[in-house]
């Protein structure tokens, strides 16, 4: 029946190009409805090229009314009653399509920056990733899953592969100094970015507040936004460092007062991120001691983004806020698999928390992402499990990657600065931050856009016609707060040691020109 009336169906829009469509239009519309029922009466007719059901009828394409052949919704072709209907394809939408809430947060630095490094012969040190392999427990582990019981192919708990929230609650529960049920102080996501997700959209309000510590990861930031929610920024200021000696992420700090003026009694959540992705920082206990003492004065929620806690280098300690006293109960602790055991595309995450918090977010997750691949959280389980069984002796990986890849970050550390770069020494994570005010000097008019922080144009440079990729700081940072940021480059160091090699090629290439 629908195909009959198609072939009936006279496609008007090019007459319509360039008027306006009013009341005669909308009626033409409306009878598009009778052709159905008014072309059951008419004759067969022979196959005919598309848009016309006859190639000798013609629509004409003048001045005159969109509507002059159909004023009663119905063509006459050769005498023979047509019902009109429009092609829908080619009338266009004049509905916003887009939610209010992806206001100002269609643009995605990171899109640019990999479509860039794609299109040079670069060596990639700016995406936050290993280009090594896992532990080989870990990729047996996922073997195992993948080829083991087949049962693992099919769907597990919606808010977490059993095994794995048992083995996170036991390992976890120790080291918060709490009693975790698995049932009710864990959810496991599609990676931390979706336990941040999860927590935004499940805690923050139109119109609560957020305070958000800067350089902070740059999801912060819309996942705010598009909770309805306002982010208020606090920036860590570096301390004054002497001539010739190189600077620490613990110079950098925050002003008690200044952290204590962003509380207000629209503050729902504070952000804290340690050890900080991209400077390196990690928080001391009594940084957050500072921190968990305006939560609490002001009753605010803390979620804690601590996917780096296993990268701590030159004997500093990582503490999480919920195991500082009176923390527990409203603090949310996010994790990584992916950072953990150097699996980032298994995208498995989790969150621990309070239950008269975390039943919120499981609200959320049940009716967004429902259920996390069940051979990833197999995977994760079984290599927690042996984690378990060596942690804190030298056979434990959570032992030994972060002494590799503390070596690893002091030879890029070498590198930068044998071509005059001025290197922030990482405490933790996978990342360091490089001054390059000497360079901003020397070439102050990079190409770029009129507003495009100078760090962005530098990068965009460096990769043009250096070869190398970072990741410009001011992309971490809010807008009003860009100007201060914006002589700094983020590096990844967790990488292959052959990529290490060819960052020192690059260099040394680069060194040889600046000679």
């Amino acid at each position: 029946m629908f195909r009959n009336a198609a072939a009936r169906c006279v496609h008007l829009v090019g007459a319509l190009r360039g008027r306006k469509a009013g009341a005669a239009l909308a009626r033409c519309l409306h009878q598009t409805q009778v052709a159905e029922t008014n072309v059951k009466d008419l004759a067969p007719l022979p196959p005919s090229p598309p848009r016309l059901a006859n190639p000798e009828w013609t629509v004409p394409q003048g001045p005159q009314s969109p509507c002059s052949h159909c004023t009663d919704g119905i063509l006459r072709p050769g005498g023979v009653k047509l019902p009109v209907q429009c092609h829908p394809a080619q009338l266009a939408m004049t509905k916003r399509l887009q939610a209010q809430r992806l206001n100002g947060i269609d643009h995605n630095p990171w899109v640019e920056f990999v479509r860039l490094s794609s299109e040079y012969d670069v060596v990639n040190l700016g995406q936050g990733f290993p280009d090594f392999a896992p532990p080989d427990f870990a990729m047996e582990a996922l073997q195992r899953a993948v080829s083991g019981d087949f049962m693992l192919n099919q769907y597990t708990k919606a808010f977490g592969y059993p095994p794995l929230t048992e083995i996170l609650a036991s390992f976890f529960g120790k080291l918060l100094g709490q009693e975790m049920d698995p049932h009710k102080n864990v959810l496991v996501t599609v990676g931390a970015y979706g336990a941040l997700f999860t927590a935004f959209q499940a805690l923050v309000d139109d119109g609560d507040e957020v305070i958000i510590i800067e350089p902070a990861f740059d999801c912060y930031e819309p996942m705010t936004l598009m909770a309805g929610g306002r982010p208020v920024f606090v920036s860590l200021k570096p301390s004054p460092i002497q001539d010739g000696e190189l600077d620490s992420s613990s110079n950098w700090k925050l002003d008690p007062t200044e952290l204590a003026s962003k509380f207000t009694p629209r503050t729902k959540a504070l952000v804290l991120n340690t050890p900080n992705n991209p400077l390196g920082k990690v928080f001391s206990r009594e940084e957050l001691e500072l921190v968990a003492s305006m939560c609490q004065q002001h009753d605010v929620v803390c979620i804690t983004d601590e996917v780096y806690q296993w990268l701590v280098y030159d004997g500093h300690q990582h503490i999480s806020i919920a195991s500082l006293p009176g923390m527990w109960d409203r603090t949310l602790t996010i994790g990584s698999a992916g950072k953990t055991f150097s699996a980032t595309g298994w995208k498995v995450g989790w969150v621990l928390g309070p239950d008269n918090i975390l039943k919120h977010l499981r609200t959320v997750h049940q009716n967004s992402i429902f259920h996390c691949p069940t051979q990833s959280q197999a995977a994760v389980a079984w290599s927690f499990e042996r984690e378990q069984l060596c942690f804190g002796q030298p056979s434990s990986y959570f032992v030994q990657f972060p002494q590799a890849m503390q070596r690893r970050r002091d030879h890029m550390i070498r590198s930068l600065q044998s071509v005059g770069l001025q290197p922030v020494v990482p405490q933790g994570s996978y990342f360091l931050i490089t001054d390059i005010s000497d360079l901003k000097r020397k070439m102050p008019d990079l190409p770029g856009t009129a507003d495009e922080p100078y760090d962005s144009r530098f990068v965009k440079w460096m990769i043009k016609n250096k070869g190398l990729v970072a990741i410009p700081v001011s992309i971490f940072c809010s807008k009003p707060h860009q100007k201060h940021f914006d002589h700094y480059i983020r590096f990844c160091f967790v990488k292959d040691e052959s990529t290490l090699r060819a960052m020192d090629e690059k260099l040394q290439e680069w060194k040889a020109e600046l000679n």
